[in-house]
């Protein structure tokens, strides 16, 4: 009997090994990155040969110990198309792959909206028929260790497979495909809900002593969570019972979405031996309050050269959005300012959506003009094209008398005001900190400020709260200037 379990044992164990196995990523439909080596990855037999042919290049390897083998292919021109073959003990055939750009689309809720609810939705979808367009949803998983494989699969877009994706990241695609000619695909791998802090490696976040603070947080939650457990459990069964109100909230605990660094282990690590373009990022909301807004942008900033860093790939593009306007609690203002900071690193671009926010809606609606935004920014960096891709951005400031004159970057074939009239929302203030409402002109490509309340300003801010409704200073292009105060600090 034990011979017999003993071989039974074995079998499997072979079986387990015995085909050449493909992740998810690499599947049919496929989109791959062009113009740059292209990993294909996968896991066989201990030593066992594996050749990879595609578009008239052939390349084999020699799985290793664990059974994990790779090979690169050289660089395919965009449009390459035919079907992938994977040949070891057994074969496998990817079909209808196709060579393009790349991106990974991830986020929040607002990056995972879809067409449901989107501005024209209904005839948005029905259009939705670019069969060059590929995108792959990652399905939501949290894990306490990186994984080496996701649950998902390449689609081609038409209105019956686009249902389920990210809206922003369709209208991103579309426009990049539409202008530039190519292939475009989209990895989409978001969570509603969810803080940086969870999209983050744990050595990132332990690496960067400004950001431990997030570890020591979750150590509390951890410690307090069977109490919080215990206390859930039996209002769920009176809620039950009773059928009324709200069904309660279950605890953070192990397992939820906001673990940190257990979204990147489950939905981005398992991504990083895909070749990539660049990536879009809509989030932030999650990490908008007294304790995180400012840290953010050392957070941000840590979770963006982590990823760059994971895929080895170089720095590349990484293009997110700036929170649009919405009433909330007060420290929105303070984590724009943290995603504005963010610019600094390179290969960075930050849609600014101040003017397209609802003041009673977390989630806008108007994602079309979220993607054009995050489209120009690829169309200027990656492609060359000479347009301008961002609203003003705040420079410097001079002190001439009573007035302050405000500098711009950006400020593209000129600066003006949306729908005409006053400038909105700017603010002085003097040595005793006290902000006032201030008149501003455009003059040229700069803004002057002043106010007869504030003699002697030495500081100036725009469109320094949740909801600035006539937040009205654009450039000639029509893309809104981004919020700000000429002295960042903690408070709001």
């Amino acid at each position: 009997m034990r011979t017999r379990l003993s071989v039974s044992l074995f079998l499997c164990a072979v079986s387990s090994f015995a085909d050449v196995k493909l992740p998810a990523l690499l599947s049919d439909h496929m989109l791959l990155q062009s113009g740059a080596p292209v990993r294909i990855w996968g896991w066989a037999d201990p030593a066992e040969t594996v050749t990879v042919g595609f578009a008239g290049q052939t390349a084999a390897t020699t799985a290793g110990p664990e059974g994990k083998w790779q090979v690169f292919l050289q660089p395919l021109r965009a449009w390459t198309a035919g079907d992938l073959t994977v040949q070891g003990k057994n074969k496998l055939t990817v079909t209808d792959v196709l060579a393009g750009d790349v991106w990974v689309a991830s986020g929040q809720s607002n990056m995972e909206w879809t067409f449901e609810k989107t501005n024209n939705a209904e005839q948005e979808l029905t259009q939705a028929n670019y069969p060059q367009m590929r995108f792959f949803l990652v399905r939501k998983a949290v894990s306490e260790t990186p994984k080496d494989n996701v649950e998902g699969q390449w689609v081609v877009c038409k209105p019956e497979t686009m249902k389920p994706q990210s809206a922003v990241a369709y209208f991103f695609a579309r426009e990049i495909h539409q202008t530039r000619k190519i292939p475009v695909g989209v990895i989409n791998s978001y969570w509603g809900g969810t803080p940086a802090q969870s999209w983050t490696s744990m050595p990132a976040l332990k690496d960067d002593l400004d950001v431990k603070f997030y570890l020591d947080n979750w150590a509390v939650i951890l410690e307090k969570y069977p109490e919080a457990k215990a206390k859930y459990d039996e209002a769920l069964a009176k809620w039950k019972e009773a059928k009324k109100g709200n069904q309660p909230a279950a605890p953070q605990g192990p397992g939820h979405p906001n673990t940190p660094a257990g979204l990147y282990n489950a939905m981005i690590a398992p991504l990083t031996p895909y070749t990539i373009r660049g990536a879009i990022w809509y989030q932030g909301e999650s990490n908008a309050s007294e304790a995180q807004a400012y840290n953010y942008r050392r957070l941000f900033a840590d979770m963006i050269l982590d990823w760059r860093h994971q895929w080895g790939i170089g720095d590349f593009p990484f293009y997110f959005v700036q929170l649009a306007n919405y009433k909330t609690n007060g420290w929105w203002p303070v984590l724009r300012e943290s995603q504005t900071e963010t610019l600094r690193l390179k290969n960075t671009a930050m849609a600014v959506t101040i003017d397209i926010g609802n003041p009673t809606n977390i989630h806008p609606t108007n994602k079309q003009d979220v993607g054009h935004r995050l489209a120009l920014a690829a169309r200027a960096q990656v492609f060359g094209e000479q347009i301008e891709y961002s609203g003003p951005m705040y420079k410097t400031m001079t002190v001439e008398g009573a007035k302050l004159r405000v500098w711009f970057d950006h400020t593209g074939s000129g600066l003006a005001v949306r729908g005409g009239g006053a400038l909105k929302t700017f603010e002085l203030a003097g040595a005793d900190g006290m902000w006032t409402a201030a008149d501003a002109v455009v003059d040229g490509s700069t803004v002057v400020v002043s106010s007869t309340a504030v003699t002697a300003p030495v500081a100036v801010r725009y469109a320094w709260t949740d909801n600035p409704e006539e937040a009205n200073l654009i450039n000639k292009e029509n893309l809104p200037a981004s919020p700000f105060r000429n002295k960042p600090g903690r408070e709001k």
